[in-house]
C-alpha cells in the first residue's frame, strides 16, 4: 500500500470542509444498510440478496433540485447509451447541458480551490475558461473503450452514469445520485454492504460506502462510492489526481475526514477512464 499523501489529504479536507452543497446524512437523506453482501463474481446474474429494501430510504429531492450543481448534473445522466460498443451520439442540447454543468461547478469554492492548486503545479492555465475546456476534454470527450472501435464512452459516462459490457459486466457507476435515481426507477437492486476488515458494519452516517448491487441484469460484486457529496467535490478530487499523474493507473492514499481511502484514477489517453474511492479503514478501528 502506498504511503499516505499528506499534501493531497490536506487539500481534499479543505475541499470537504468548503463543500457547502454536500447533503447531510440523517437530515437531507437516510440510508438503510440492511445485511452484509454475500460472495459474488463480476458477471454473476444471481447472487444472495441481503437487502430487501432500497439503500436510499429517502433523499430530499427538493434540496437536490434547488442546488445548481446537482440540478445540472442530474440533467446529464440520461444522455448516454450504457452499452459499450454502441457509438454515443452527442446532440447540440447535450453539449449545452455539459457546459451548463461545468459552469455551475466552476462557480463553486471547491472547484476554485482545485484550480488554484493545479495552477501552482503549472498543470492548468490561469483563466477559468481555459480550465473549463480542459475539464471538457478530460471528462466529456468521447473515446472508444476498445481500440479502433466506435467512440462509445467518456470519463463522465463511466464514472457517474455507469456502463455495461455485453450485458454481463457493470463498468463504473460510482455516483450516489445516479444510484439513488436508478433505485427509484427499480433499475438497481442493492444487495447489501461489503464490510471492511475489522469493522463489522458501516454506520448510516458514513459518507463513503462499499456496496454490492445488480443493474441491468448483472452484478457488481463490490463498488465503492461517496455518499451525499456534491458533484463538484468528486470532479475536483478526480481531476486533481488525474492531472498530477503520469501513469495509466494511479492510486493515491489519502485521509478525508475519518476515512482512509485509496483514490484510484485510470487514464484513457488524455481522458479519464475511470475513477473511484476504495475504503481502506476508518479511525474507529
Amino acid at each position: 500500500r502506498k504511503a499516505l499523501n499528506h499534501e493531497l489529504s490536506k487539500l481534499f479536507n479543505e475541499m470537504w470542509d468548503m463543500d457547502v452543497n454536500r447533503l447531510m446524512p440523517g437530515k437531507d437523506y437516510t440510508i438503510d444498510l440492511q445485511g452484509k453482501a454475500g460472495a459474488a463474481q463480476q458477471g454473476d446474474s444471481a447472487v444472495q440478496d441481503s437487502a430487501a429494501r432500497h439503500l436510499f430510504h429517502n433523499v430530499n429531492e427538493e434540496r437536490l433540485k434547488s442546488i445548481k450543481t446537482f440540478a445540472t448534473f442530474i440533467s446529464l445522466l440520461d444522455n448516454y447509451e450504457t452499452s459499450t460498443g454502441i457509438a454515443e451520439v452527442v446532440t447540440p442540447e447535450e453539449i449545452v447541458e455539459n457546459n451548463c454543468f461545468l459552469d455551475a461547478i466552476l462557480a463553486t469554492e471547491v472547484m476554485k480551490l482545485a484550480h488554484e492548486y493545479l495552477l501552482k503545479k503549472n498543470l492548468v492555465k490561469p483563466n477559468l475558461a481555459d480550465f473549463k475546456y480542459q475539464l471538457y476534454d478530460i471528462w466529456f470527450q468521447l473515446y472508444a473503450r476498445k481500440e479502433g472501435d466506435r467512440p462509445d464512452s467518456c470519463g463522465f459516462e463511466h464514472v457517474f452514469v455507469g456502463e455495461t459490457r455485453h450485458g454481463k459486466q457493470i463498468l463504473g457507476l460510482h455516483n450516489w445520485v445516479q444510484f439513488y435515481l436508478q433505485e427509484k426507477r427499480n433499475q438497481i437492486d442493492y444487495k447489501g454492504y461489503v464490510a471492511r476488515k475489522n469493522k463489522t458494519r458501516p454506520d448510516k452516517d458514513d459518507q463513503v460506502l462499499s456496496i454490492q448491487f445488480s443493474w441491468k441484469g448483472s452484478v457488481k460484486p463490490i463498488g465503492s462510492t461517496f455518499i451525499g457529496v456534491s458533484p463538484e467535490f468528486e470532479f475536483a478530487l478526480y481531476t486533481v489526481i488525474f492531472l498530477l499523474a503520469e501513469e495509466r493507473v494511479t492510486r493515491e492514499t489519502v485521509k478525508i475526514e475519518e476515512y482512509e481511502l485509496q483514490i484510484v484514477v485510470c487514464r484513457h489517453g488524455h481522458h479519464i477512464g475511470t475513477a473511484y474511492p476504495v475504503l481502506l479503514s476508518t479511525s474507529s478501528e
